[in-house]
């Protein structure tokens, strides 16, 4: 059922609690960042939409080698390229993962491929199987994003074909795949089976449908431990939507192109807008400089109990990141310099990243109102005075060789940087101005952060 939630959208839009929103540089090096995933590991894997797959530790370092490289057979231009990435959920055990891009010819592929045998680090670039390919009539507009749901199913978002206001009606028709999220059996039939509960699997309408009447949807989650399907749909000119549904609820239309959003696009033959399930938030371009909405993950990790249950989620052109809460309300935090966030990530923890398109960085999310846990101390590393002013001490019990101190505000914006080079270092902050920052000392054994104060 069609709901007005213009609270959501337009009045209950605040930057009070996402303030506390703070990012630190976790890795670097990248071109155009479209996933950061896991594999059921600490490992993540960071996907480039040029068509590199690159594997990062736990610290952050990055392996030279790419675990997957197909720039040859892609088409990376605009919203065009490797797209999406999801392993399968017996990974380990099978060496399965999918990916979803654009092919030479312009077309979505979806395909499997297979970790090597000989060799964990990096996958077998002949074992490609192509599962199946749409026909794409314009460059953009391709969704890409892939993920398993809780049922076991993989799930596909792919966009409405593109162009603008979508001229083929695709996300209304159900004989494409196009303007949908799909959902197959990787397990059964060759080379994939049809879901018995899809909607249109007996019936009239395309077997991979899942639901329908989607415009772009650029990332989807699910809820970790949970049911729960989060949908973030870019928008037309007004505004961009979150969804959130059941993963057991399949055949619901979200609107495109009669609504776009909770807003009349072009309603001609579309019957009642009781039949459409409208967002379970907006917001407009108008009131808060958006553009373009980046889906993200709802927080399940243990270090930030406030953001628990909490969905983030961040806009491409106001490089705001918001934070929704269960009754639907929206707080944005201020800009973040230098990035158009193009993905989150999740790793296997439930803690969550961000990535820069244009920065090439990918971020570690925090609350910096929770952020203050002494890591310092429980290694044996001393900060004081905090608060300081001036002058910062940093002491070692032992020190540790080829170790630096880095002071980052809470946008993540390098600020300071200094070696150290004895068992007690004075820092100059003179530079500071009085506000919160996070202080990251780094050695070849990892990073350690602890929040300062200067006043």
């Amino acid at each position: 059922m069609k709901l007005k939630l213009l609270c959501a959208a337009l009045l209950c839009t605040t930057l009070s609690f996402a303030q506390t929103i703070a990012l630190t540089p976790f890795a670097e090096g990248f071109t155009n960042l479209v996933e950061v995933t896991h594999a059921g590991t600490n490992r993540l894997y960071a996907v480039q939409q040029t068509g590199q797959i690159k594997i990062l530790e736990a610290n952050g370092v990055t392996a030279s080698t790419p675990f997957l490289d197909i720039a040859s057979i892609i088409k990376s231009s605009g919203e065009q390229g490797l797209l999406g990435l999801a392993f399968h959920p017996n990974y380990a055990t099978n060496g399965y993962f999918y990916v979803n891009y654009i092919n030479t010819a312009g077309n979505t592929v979806i395909a499997r491929y297979t970790r090597s045998s000989t060799n964990p680090d990096i996958a077998d670039p002949s074992s490609a199987q192509i599962l199946f390919m749409v026909e794409q009539p314009f460059s953009n507009h391709n969704g890409g994003c892939l993920r398993f749901g809780p049922d076991g199913y993989l799930y596909i978002s792919l966009g409405d074909g593109g162009s603008g206001g979508d001229p083929n009606g695709n996300g209304q028709n159900i004989n494409t795949l196009l303007g949908k999220l799909l959902r197959i059996d990787v397990n059964t039939g060759s080379p994939y089976g049809i879901p018995a509960t899809n909607p249109f699997a007996t019936t009239d309408g395309a077997d991979e449908i899942w639901a329908y009447g989607l415009r772009n949807a650029w990332k989807f989650s699910f809820a970790r431990g949970g049911t729960d399907l989060w949908i973030a749909d870019v928008g037309q000119d007004v505004g961009e939507e979150i969804n959130k549904v059941s993963a057991a609820t399949p055949g619901l239309n979200f609107g495109w192109k009669c609504y776009e959003g909770n807003s009349v696009f072009s309603t001609s033959g579309c019957g009642n807008a009781s039949s459409f399930t409208m967002p379970f938030a907006e917001y407009t371009h108008a009131a808060t400089g958006g553009c373009s909405i980046t889906g993200g993950f709802v927080y399940t990790g243990s270090k930030y109990p406030k953001l628990t249950g909490k969905y983030l989620f961040a806009d491409y052109c106001s490089n705001k990141i918001g934070v929704l809460d269960t009754a639907g309300a929206i707080t944005w935090t201020a800009a973040f310099d230098g990035n158009n966030f193009t993905t989150f990530g999740e790793d296997i923890d439930g803690e969550l990243y961000i990535a820069g398109g244009t920065s090439g960085k990918i971020y570690k999310i925090s609350d910096s109102s929770t952020a203050g846990v002494d890591q310092f101390s429980k290694s044996n590393i001393t900060m004081h005075p905090n608060p300081a002013s001036s002058e910062l001490f940093i002491d070692f019990k032992n020190s540790i060789a080829g170790s630096k101190v880095i002071i980052y505000d809470l946008g993540g914006k390098l600020l300071l940087q200094q070696n150290l080079n004895s068992t007690s270092n004075a820092i100059n902050t003179s530079a500071l101005q009085a506000g919160l920052y996070l202080v990251e000392v780094s050695s070849a054994n990892g990073k350690l952060q602890q929040k300062l104060v200067i006043n």
